[in-house]
């Protein structure tokens, strides 16, 4: 029998993810704007360990939705529908993917290390490079722009869905929506 919601750890991994890129988010922001500092310097480290293990998150949601297939979408949506949907999901995984990546080529091209928690060494992806690093920093802007306008499409389709046409759509990843029998 095909599922008719999302499987328990994908909806968990769906709502982290959430919230750890809207935290992240929100810091880059933050950090961003401030002068060189102590404070920015330890934000930049938080930055990195959170973009870390979103990336380490976002390659087990990849892996978990490999084996366990996401619920069909409702029949009476139009092809294009389903085509925009599947279309939204590719671009928010490949930016999930892309994002820490960028970061992570960005701060070995400007010479800073990844030190995971402080305790574990990232390898340097790329030798330091000023301007390199300049572009990537640009590079990881952009991504993390274009990742929050995916964002607002996804929940603005979401709630479409759930408000217009009164579907299942969204209460399938709600974690306390009930299964669907």
């Amino acid at each position: 029998m095909p599922a008719t919601r999302y499987t328990h750890p994908a909806i968990a991994l769906h709502w982290l993810m959430a919230v750890l890129l809207t935290g992240l988010f929100g810091l880059g922001l933050y950090m961003s704007e401030m002068a060189l500092s102590p404070e920015k310097l330890k934000l930049y480290s938080w930055h990195k360990w959170a973009g870390v293990s979103a990336f380490l998150l976002v390659l087990l949601r990849i892996a978990w939705r490999a084996g366990h297939p996401p619920p069909a979408l409702p029949a009476a949506m139009p092809r294009w529908q389903q085509a925009a949907s599947h279309a939204l999901h590719h671009l928010l995984y490949l930016s999930m993917v892309a994002i820490p990546l960028s970061g992570w080529l960005m701060s070995s091209a400007k010479g800073f290390q990844t030190v995971y928690f402080g305790v574990l060494p990232l390898p340097d992806l790329l030798a330091k490079d000023k301007a390199l690093g300049e572009l990537l920093e640009t590079v990881h802007a952009t991504l993390n722009y274009t990742l929050a306008v995916l964002v607002v499409a996804h929940v603005a389709a979401a709630l479409k869905h759930h408000l217009l046409d009164r579907d299942d759509v969204l209460s399938r990843m709600l974690p306390w929506a009930q299964r669907s029998r």
